[in-house]
C-alpha cells in the first residue's frame, strides 16, 4: 500500500509521478472547461498546486525541466512551422512595426518604473525593462486549436515575437557583459558574426538536409525523430550564437515550413505529440514556479510584484492598441495580439535567473548584492502567473470572435454542392500517394468525403482476392486517418472495372476522381490505358491522373500549364480551386504557363487569395516537346488538358501525354481533365452568365471569385 500511497512527499517513484502528471494533463482542462477557464491556464494552476510551492507532491526536478524545455521549444517551432509564409512575407513590415512597438513601449515604461518607482539603478532598470519587452507565445496552442492560426493578427504577432525576444535577449547579453566588463569591440564583432553564421546555417543549409532526408526516408518514426533533431540542433546553435534557444526553434520551423504541408501525416504527428505531451509538461513546469507564499514574506515583495505586473500588462496592451490603430485591425484582432504578447514566461524567466545570479558586490553585512534582487525574482513569478492568466482569457475571447466571423457557410450539408473525392486503389504501394494527393487538393474548410474503391472481378477464380482488396482499403484508411481524415471504404464486385468505377461515381455524386497512372504491360498499350480513357469518355467529373516519383511535400515548385481559353469553360473554377489548395497546403511556388487573357483572370483572383506564384507565357504547341528543359530536380508538372468539343481543346493536346511519357521519366506529374457541362446547345459562357451563376457561387470561395469576374464581362 505504501507503493500506491507513499508516506513521504514529494513523490520519488517515477511511475506514480508520471501517472499523476498524465492525470493532470487529462483532467485539468476537462474540469476547468466547465467554468470557461482556458485549458492552458488550468495546467499552470495545476502545476502551482502540486508543485514545491504548493502541496509539494511533485518536485520540479530535471525530468520536469527537460520536458518543459522541450515543450517551450515545441511552441516556438510550431509557430514557425504553421505560419503562412505568403502572409509572413506580405506582413513583414507590419511584423517589424509591431515588434518595435512591443519592444520600445515596455522598455520605456520599464526603465521609468525601475528608476522612479522601485529606486533601481540604470543597469537593473534596463534589465528589468527587457523582461517586460520579451514575451512567450503561451496562448498559441489555444489559438491554433481554435483554427485561427493563419489570421493576419496571429501572423504579425508571431513575427513581432521574433523581433522583440531577440532584442530583449541581446539587451540581456549586453547588460551581463557590462556587469563583467566584457563589452568591447571584440564582444560586438563576435556577437554579430555568430548571429549571421547561425541564421545562414539554419535558413540555407538545414532545409536542404531536411529535403534530402524526407525524400530518402519515408518511415514515419524516422521522419518525426529527424524533425526533433533539427529543432534541438537549431536551439543549440542559437545558444552558441549568443541568443536564446527559442529563437533557434522558431527559425527551424520557418526554414522547413515549405517541406511539411499542413495536411500531411508528419504535421499531424508533430502537432499531436506536442499538444499531448511536451507543451502540457512545459505549462505544468511554469505553474510549479508560482510561490503564493511570497506575497506574505514582506510588503516590498508585494509592491515589486504589483508594479512589475501592472507595467508589463499596461505596456503590452498599449503596444497591441497602437498596432490596432496603425493597421486598423478589429477589436478581436487586438485581443489576439494582446493575448499572444502579454504572457511572460520563457525569456522573462531566463533573464531574471541570470540577473539574480550576477553578484555586483556586498552590502554592509557582507551579504551579496545581486543585479536583480530576491524581491524581483519573487515578483517575476507572480507576474508570470497573472500575465499568463490574462493572456489566456484575452486570446480565447479574441480567437472565438474571429472564428465566428470567419466561419464559412456550411455547404457540405447540401447534397448538390458537397465535395466528394473518389480514389480507386489497386495496391498498397500506390494508394498512399493517391490518398495524400487527394488530401492536398481538398478544400481546407470542408470535411470532404473521401472514398477509396477496390473492385473485384467475380469471374476470376481467386480465393484471396477479397482479402487482398480489403487489406488495400484498410491501408488507405490508415493513411487518411493519420491526417485526421475519415475515408469511406468501398468494395465492389463487377466484371468490368470501368463500369464499376463509373457506377460508383454516379451513385455517390463524386465531384473529383483521383487515378494512378496506368502501368503499361503490353507494347500496344496507350499511355493512359483503356480504363482511364474509358472513364474520361463516360464520366463528367474533374479527373486527376497522378504519377509520383518522390514524396509530394518535397517538391520545390509546381509548373502548371493552362491551355488557352480554359477560363471560358464551366469546369474552370472546379479544378482551379484544387490548384490553389495545393499551393495553400504545401506553400510551394506555383509557375503558371498561360495566355494573357487567362493571366488577367488569375491576377484578379490573386489580389484576394495570394499564393506564391510566377507567370510565364504558354509555349507554342511545337515547343511542348521541350518540357524536360523547363523542369528542374524536385519540380512537379501539372498539365491541364481538355476534352473534345470544349473551348480550350486543341488537337495537339492529345500528344501531350505521349510527350510526358517520353521525356519526363524522372519527374512527378498530374494530368487534369476538367469536368464539363452536359451538351445543351447553349454556349458555355451563356450558361455561366445565366442560371448556373448561383450554383457556382455556392461551390467555394474560388467559385464566387470566378463568378464575380464573369459578371463583369
Amino acid at each position: 500500500m505504501e507503493f500506491i500511497f507513499p508516506s513521504e512527499l514529494p513523490l520519488t517513484n517515477p511511475v506514480i509521478k508520471f501517472l499523476l502528471i498524465l492525470l493532470i494533463i487529462l483532467l485539468a482542462p476537462l474540469l476547468l472547461n466547465k467554468v470557461k477557464i482556458p485549458p492552458l491556464l488550468g495546467l499552470i494552476l495545476a502545476g502551482a498546486v502540486v508543485g514545491p510551492n504548493g502541496l509539494d507532491i511533485i518536485e520540479r526536478d530535471n525530468g520536469i525541466i527537460l520536458s518543459g524545455t522541450a515543450g517551450l521549444l515545441y511552441i516556438m517551432f510550431l509557430a514557425g512551422l504553421e505560419i503562412d509564409l505568403i502572409d509572413f512575407k506580405k506582413n513583414s513590415k507590419k511584423s517589424f512595426i509591431f515588434g518595435m512597438y512591443t519592444f520600445l513601449i515596455p522598455m520605456t515604461l520599464g526603465i521609468v518604473a525601475g528608476l522612479f518607482l522601485l529606486d533601481f539603478g540604470w543597469a537593473t532598470s534596463i534589465l528589468l525593462a527587457s523582461m517586460f519587452a520579451s514575451h512567450t507565445l503561451i496562448a498559441y496552442p489555444l489559438i491554433s486549436k481554435m483554427g485561427v492560426a493563419k489570421n493576419r493578427a496571429v501572423n504579425i504577432t508571431v513575427g513581432g515575437t521574433l523581433i522583440t525576444d531577440t532584442l530583449a535577449l541581446l539587451v540581456l547579453a549586453v547588460i551581463v557583459g557590462m556587469s563583467k566588463g566584457e563589452v568591447t569591440l571584440f564582444f560586438w564583432v563576435k556577437l554579430i558574426l555568430s548571429l549571421i553564421t547561425f541564421a545562414l546555417v539554419v535558413i540555407l543549409i538545414l532545409p536542404k538536409i531536411a529535403r534530402w532526408f524526407l525524400k530518402k526516408h519515408e518511415d514515419n518514426v524516422s521522419q518525426y525523430i529527424f524533425i526533433l533533431v533539427l529543432v534541438f540542433a537549431g536551439a543549440v546553435m542559437a545558444e552558441a550564437a549568443g541568443v536564446e534557444a527559442i529563437i533557434g526553434a522558431f527559425l527551424v520551423g520557418l526554414a522547413i515550413n515549405p517541406l511539411i504541408s499542413h495536411s500531411s501525416p508528419l504535421m499531424n504527428r508533430i502537432e499531436f505529440v506536442g499538444n499531448a505531451i511536451f507543451i502540457p509538461f512545459f505549462l505544468i513546469g511554469v505553474g510549479m514556479l508560482v510561490d503564493f507564499g511570497s506575497f506574505f514574506q514582506s510588503w516590498e515583495t508585494v509592491f515589486v510584484a504589483i508594479v512589475m505586473t501592472m507595467v508589463a500588462t499596461t505596456a503590452k496592451y498599449l503596444a497591441a492598441l497602437a498596432t490596432q490603430k496603425t493597421f486598423k485591425f478589429t477589436k478581436d484582432e487586438r485581443r489576439i495580439i494582446f493575448g499572444l504578447s502579454n504572457a511572460q514566461a520563457a525569456a522573462t524567466l531566463a533573464a531574471v535567473l541570470v540577473g539574480f545570479n550576477i553578484i555586483t558586490g556586498t552590502d554592509a553585512n557582507g551579504e551579496p548584492v545581486r543585479l536583480l534582487s530576491e524581491y524581483v525574482l519573487n515578483g517575476t513569478i507572480v507576474m508570470i502567473l497573472v500575465t499568463c492568466t490574462i493572456a489566456s482569457f484575452e486570446a480565447q475571447k479574441g480567437a472565438a470572435g474571429i472564428a465566428l466571423a470567419d466561419s464559412p457557410l456550411d455547404l457540405d450539408s447540401n447534397e448538390d454542392f458537397a465535395e466528394r473525392i473518389l480514389i480507386p486503389v489497386r495496391n498498397q504501394e500506390t494508394s498512399d500517394e493517391l490518398i495524400h494527393l487527394s488530401i492536398m487538393i481538398k478544400s481546407p474548410q470542408k470535411q470532404s468525403n473521401l472514398y477509396a474503391l477496390s473492385i473485384i472481378n467475380p469471374a476470376l477464380e481467386d480465393a484471396n482476392a477479397e482479402m487482398k482488396a480489403q487489406k488495400t482499403l484498410n491501408q488507405a484508411s490508415k493513411t487518411a486517418s493519420a491526417t485526421d481524415h475519415f475515408l469511406y471504404e468501398l468494395l465492389r464486385y463487377d466484371t468490368n472495372v470501368e463500369h464499376g468505377i463509373s457506377s460508383v461515381i454516379h451513385e455517390n455524386k463524386i465531384t473529383d476522381l483521383v487515378l494512378g497512372l496506368h502501368e503499361k504491360t503490353e507494347i500496344g498499350d496507350s499511355f493512359l490505358g483503356d480504363l482511364t480513357e474509358g472513364l474520361l469518355s463516360k464520366c463528367n467529373t474533374s479527373t486527376f491522373i497522378y504519377k509520383s516519383s518522390q514524396p509530394f511535400d518535397t517538391h520545390k515548385r509546381h509548373l502548371v500549364f493552362i491551355p488557352p481559353n480554359a477560363e471560358k469553360e464551366l469546369g474552370f473554377p472546379f479544378w482551379l480551386v484544387k490548384i490553389w489548395n495545393i499551393a495553400r497546403n504545401t506553400g510551394a511556388r506555383m509557375i503558371f504557363y498561360t495566355e494573357e487573357e487567362t493571366k488577367v483572370c488569375l491576377l484578379d483572383i490573386l489580389q484576394k487569395h495570394p499564393i506564391r506564384v510566377d507567370f510565364r507565357p504558354f509555349p507554342e504547341w511545337d515547343e511542348m516537346a521541350n518540357l524536360n528543359f523547363l523542369l528542374k530536380p524536385d519540380d512537379n508538372l501539372i498539365m491541364v488538358l481538355s476534352r473534345k468539343g470544349t473551348a480550350s481543346y486543341h488537337p495537339r493536346l492529345e500528344r501531350v501525354p505521349h510527350l510526358i511519357n517520353t521525356y519526363l521519366t524522372k519527374h512527378s506529374f498530374i494530368l487534369i481533365y476538367p469536368n464539363q457541362p452536359k451538351a445543351t446547345g447553349q454556349p458555355v459562357m451563356d450558361m455561366i452568365h445565366g442560371s448556373l451563376i448561383g450554383p457556382i457561387e455556392k461551390l467555394d470561395w474560388m467559385g464566387r471569385t470566378i463568378s464575380q469576374l464573369l459578371k463583369r464581362k
